[in-house]
């Protein structure tokens, strides 16, 4: 087990007994050509085009960037720029449902996976525009390309769903059990591997037997193992989730990949699993829709939708509603419009009530230490804080920022109430800059 984290208030039993519910067909979507980590996609469509459902509309710019696909059947409206849901500002496509436009049938019929080579995989995924749909939204094909000198020695898949609130991945992981182990048996294929696990906070003991049960039929000889950890956040964060499951710690800068271990998120496997075995590219997503709206649900929407389409579906906010954040409490983004479409990494769509969001004035440092006994990367994030209050770039850097996975502990155990991410995302991004 790691050290540090918090066990918080998981908040789960608003959501986690609605099964999933596919949201209607919106009328107009907008596309971003930039809900990926690196560079922005290249736009293949100009305003007045027809397009169908699943048809390709960004292409990659280059290595790390990412395919785009069109979510409905319509017209391009216009191509704009707008702002996202994760900060970023970016061209999106926008597309105007037309009735009588038939989905794409290109690539419909199931794949025979078992029958292709690592690298068939490999281009299927990045043909399908899939990117981590736990936040990072990293192009996944990258992932399941082991860099030379490197070997992948397991896989590991990320059903902890940590963050409060969040119950979308449990409800996948629940509903689409088969495809899910198939998927995590393509991904093995891919990095020839033949040990993967599968880690499942205890809140989600449930899904235990009903995902052993699927271990009768796997189709390539693989190990597969359930591991039920401890509620404990940041469980979920891939680091962690690697140490409390195999024991091994990620160097500091270093990525999975360099002690063997290769980490996905339980959306991110069922979509490849959508992609080699049944061709279907990324256009929807499962999301939580939760705190204060009249009904929480779990919901299918395609990639695109409007989130004022989505709480409007729910009922509305309830009074008392003050922050409208998307993803989880202790990472997820505060958003000032519900103007803004679903990414492919929207985990969730968040009302927090009046309460629970504090309005106490930020007091200067104590030196109480406790963010330091909370730090899951045994960081000292007052310090820290403190230099980039200064804009002292280079002493943020000293005392290791570029680690900080921004998980929140930090802040939210603060008696000061210090906006300590806020001030180490700042310092991060002015290293960014400079480096």
């Amino acid at each position: 087990m790691f050290k540090g984290g918090l066990k918080i208030e998981a908040f789960k039993e608003m959501s986690e007994d609605e099964e999933i519910e596919t949201f209607p067909s919106p009328g107009k979507v907008a596309i971003a050509l930039s809900q990926h980590t690196g560079l922005p996609s290249k736009p293949l469509v100009q305003k007045g085009d027809k397009v169908s459902a699943g048809q390709v509309i960004g292409e990659p710019a280059g290595f790390i960037s990412s395919y785009v696909h069109s979510s409905i059947s319509g017209k391009v409206g216009a191509i704009e720029n707008r702002n996202l849901p994760n900060g970023k500002n970016s061209l999106c496509v926008i597309i105007e449902k037309e009735e009588g436009v038939e989905a794409s049938s290109e690539n419909r019929a199931r794949k025979d996976w078992q029958a292709m080579s690592p690298g068939e995989i490999v281009e299927a995924v990045r043909k399908a525009g899939i990117a981590g749909m736990g936040g990072a939204a990293f192009p996944t094909f990258v992932k399941l390309m082991v860099p030379e000198g490197k070997k992948a020695g397991c896989v590991l898949l990320n059903g902890c769903e940590c963050e409060p609130f969040l119950t979308a991945d449990y409800r996948v992981l629940k509903e689409k059990t088969f495809e899910v182990i198939e998927g995590l048996q393509v991904i093995c294929k891919a990095l020839s591997v033949s040990k993967a696990y599968i880690g499942i906070e205890s809140n989600k003991k449930d899904l235990v037997k009903p995902i052993q049960k699927h271990f009768k039929n796997l189709k390539i000889p693989v190990d597969m193992e359930v591991r039920v950890l401890p509620e404990k956040y940041p469980q979920g964060s891939e680091k962690h989730l690697i140490k409390s499951v195999t024991g091994k710690e990620v160097p500091s800068l270093g990525l999975p990949i360099d002690i063997g271990c290769v980490v996905f998120n339980v959306q991110t496997v069922s979509s490849i699993q959508q992609a080699v075995c049944e061709g279907v590219p990324l256009t929807e997503r499962v999301l939580t829709v939760t705190g204060l709206v009249k009904t929480p649900k779990n919901l299918k929407v395609k990639i695109g939708t409007p989130i004022s389409d989505i709480l409007g579906y729910c009922g509305g906010s309830l009074t008392g509603a003050s922050k409208l954040i998307i993803g989880g409490p202790m990472m997820g983004i505060n958003i000032p419009s519900a103007d803004m479409p679903v990414i492919k990494s929207t985990t969730g769509i968040l009302l927090l009530p009046v309460d629970t969001v504090s309005t106490k004035e930020i007091q200067p440092c104590i030196r109480c230490g406790r963010c330091v006994n909370v730090c899951p990367m045994g960081l000292v994030p007052s310090e820290i804080s403190r230099y980039a209050e200064r804009q002292r770039w280079e002493e943020c850097k000293s005392l290791d920022i570029a680690d900080c996975i921004e998980c929140g502990c930090c802040s939210y155990i603060c008696p000061a109430r210090r906006p300590m991410v806020d001030l180490l995302k700042w310092a991060k991004a002015e290293l960014r800059k400079t480096e």
